[in-house]
């Protein structure tokens, strides 16, 4: 038996992963166990729940693969001061005492950590480094059902690559070609994120969100002055306009003069018209260079599959328009598609690449649905219940999704917490708020009462596999949230000539739909395709609320408020419950109503994370 330890760290996204023989044994974010968002310090947490749960000690580890190289990293930064001197000093001096102090010498800090975990580990031989690209790559195809595919990646920047094209093969993958720093559509993004008002690295699917309130009236303008876009889809950007390799901002003066305002200060400026328009035109112009790019690659290999990963690949809406371009027959996204993958994809990377081990695909991809993290017996859960104060019944599965799925019914929000928890950035049904589609307060409420976000952050539905082609213009799996798609044309309502005239937001009062809570302003949803293989307790779940009500879609959101990671333990989900206006919980096998419980315990819990 061979053990791979995957980790990824101190940039963002903290994670680690186990694979023993080739199979993906266990992955988690370090944020759920610290409550701290995007938290990016050693993952000692994520570590010791992937060895627990493994029931491995790490001396019985035989390689532990970091998924970057902190070399070639350094040489990047090094290079672009250099380049750029005297301009970004201040940026030079902040960053480089940490690298001379620790990050160049990140195998020695990387075995002094790793001993934390066991005292008797002290073979720094065991310590392999993958590049960061690489690593997403891998953890794009390796799990994957394909037996050939081509791989996208895309994110900010990672050692000098911020875009790769790979080509899967059996056991084999290759990277073919790369775009490199400064030349990047995450960091693209992100300067419109930070110029809209939202935090880098965390705020970019909110500018998703809005965008379909506005209209892409800057797309050209943003084509001719900060990218040039060549035939095959490939980039360069305009450094002139920003200020990411130099400063401590991602924009500067001149960006914020060729758009005629300054970016948005979330703590005093409202988001008017303007910051929608703004968000329509980077999601246009970002859908537009992911389409061009995958068009240019189907035509240059001729592979009916495409994997994604990278941060641009939780961008699901540019996902979901390649899909209805039918540029490729099928399209996989890696679930944690972000830096948390790295980590799977660097152990991945090192048994097939470094091992030369061979792959034997399933059908289904060997996510495991992205179940992968810790879950809890129900003598665990009742135990912890009891040290909350918390009142509850245990029932027997049936009866237990019988009145979840009539409180569902009756436009109750539940908080829903089954199984392993999962790993990536979406609640799919295993750590989930969950609600009725076909209410028309259903989203606001959510948004106001219980997430404590911005009004006009949408939902997303969960779906019956074999009914998703019913009501959405889609009839392809979707099981990790990373695609959207329009609403059957007969499930919509039409809007009127006056209510298309209303400004942005006031567009979300309209009843768009039969499932107004899941449909977006454009008629458009993010969809999870529920499949009974996968998450049998949940696809029940929504088969019984579909009996009651002819409907096979539930509001799905994650469970957590703004700015708290998703709940990872009984207890955090008791005090996510009683901090917020959730009707019931249903954990394990124990349901909780709100009215029952000790009114005592409730919390101000929107106050206790920072926002996002």
């Amino acid at each position: 038996m061979i053990k791979i330890l995957g980790i990824s760290a101190f940039y963002h996204d903290s994670a680690a992963a186990i694979v023993v023989d080739g199979k993906i044994i266990a992955a988690a974010q370090e944020e759920r166990f610290t409550r701290k968002k995007h938290d990016s310090g050693y993952p000692f947490n994520a570590i010791e729940f992937v060895l627990n749960f493994a029931n491995i000690k790490l001396s019985e580890i035989d390689s532990i693969v970091f998924y970057e190289k902190p070399f070639l990293k350094f040489e990047r930064l090094l290079e672009t001061y250099v380049a750029m001197a005297p301009r970004g000093f201040a940026q030079f001096s902040k960053a480089m005492p940490s690298w001379l102090r620790e990050k160049l010498f990140q195998k020695k800090m990387l075995l002094n950590l790793l001993k934390q975990h066991d005292k008797t580990f002290n073979n720094s031989k065991k310590i392999f480094f993958s590049e960061h690209h690489l690593s997403h790559a891998a953890s794009a195809y390796f799990p994957s059902p394909f037996d050939e595919a081509v791989i996208l990646t895309a994110d900010g920047v990672g050692e000098w690559a911020t875009t790769t094209v790979a080509i899967g093969n059996g056991s084999n993958l290759q990277i073919k070609k790369e775009i490199h720093f400064p030349h990047s559509l995450g960091l693209l993004y992100s300067a419109f994120t930070y110029y809209t008002g939202f935090k880098v690295n965390s705020g970019e699917y909110k500018l998703m969100g809005l965008a379909p309130y506005g209209e892409p009236k800057y797309a050209e303008k943003i084509e001719k002055n900060l990218i040039h876009i060549k035939e095959d889809g490939s980039f360069r950007l305009n450094q002139d306009f920003f200020n990411y390799t130099t400063g401590l901002t991602m924009t500067n003066e001149k960006f914020h003069n060729l758009f005629g305002q300054k970016p948005r200060d979330s703590k005093k400026d409202k988001i008017t018209q303007f910051h929608m328009d703004i968000a329509s035109s980077i999601q246009k112009v970002t859908e537009d260079i992911m389409v061009k790019i995958c068009k240019s690659l189907r035509e240059e290999f001729n592979i009916s599959n495409l994997c994604l990963a990278g941060g641009v690949a939780l961008n699901c809406v540019a996902n979901g328009k390649i899909l209805k371009e039918k540029i490729f027959d099928n399209i996989w996204i890696q679930p944690a598609a972000g830096d948390a993958g790295g980590s799977l994809g660097a152990a991945l990377s090192y048994w097939f690449l470094e091992l030369n081990n061979k792959r034997n695909n399933s059908k289904i991809d060997d996510m495991n649905g992205s179940y992968l993290g810790p879950s809890f017996s129900n003598e665990q859960i009742e135990k912890i219940l009891i040290e909350c104060g918390a009142k509850f019944d245990r029932l027997e599965d049936d009866l237990l999704i019988e009145k979840t799925a009539s409180d569902l019914s009756n436009s109750h929000a539940i908080g829903w917490f089954q199984g392993r928890m999962e790993f990536g950035p979406r609640a799919l049904g295993g750590r989930s708020i969950i609600g009725d589609p076909r209410s028309p307060d259903m989203q606001k409420n959510l948004n106001l009462k219980v997430k404590y976000r911005e009004s006009f952050r949408p939902f997303a539905p969960s779906v019956l596999r074999e009914d998703v082609g019913e009501w959405f213009e889609l009839n392809d799996d979707s099981p990790y949230m990373l695609i959207v798609s329009d609403i059957k044309n007969e499930k919509k309502n039409e809007m009127t000539e006056k209510e298309k005239k209303l400004f942005g937001i006031d567009k979300l009062n309209i009843k768009r739909s039969d499932i107004p809570a899941v449909t977006h302003v454009d008629y458009s949803a993010r969809i999870q395709t529920v499949h009974k293989e996968t998450n049998e307790k949940y696809y029940k779940l929504i088969k019984k609320f579909k009996e009651k009500t002819n409907c096979p879609v539930i509001v799905n959101t994650s469970f957590n408020v703004r700015g708290e990671p998703i709940v990872n333990t009984p207890q955090d989900a008791f005090n996510c419950f009683m901090g917020t206006e959730l009707d019931n919980l249903v954990i394990g096998n124990f349901y909780l109503e709100k009215k029952k419980q000790d009114q005592s315990l409730k919390k101000k819990y929107q106050e206790k994370f920072e926002l996002d």
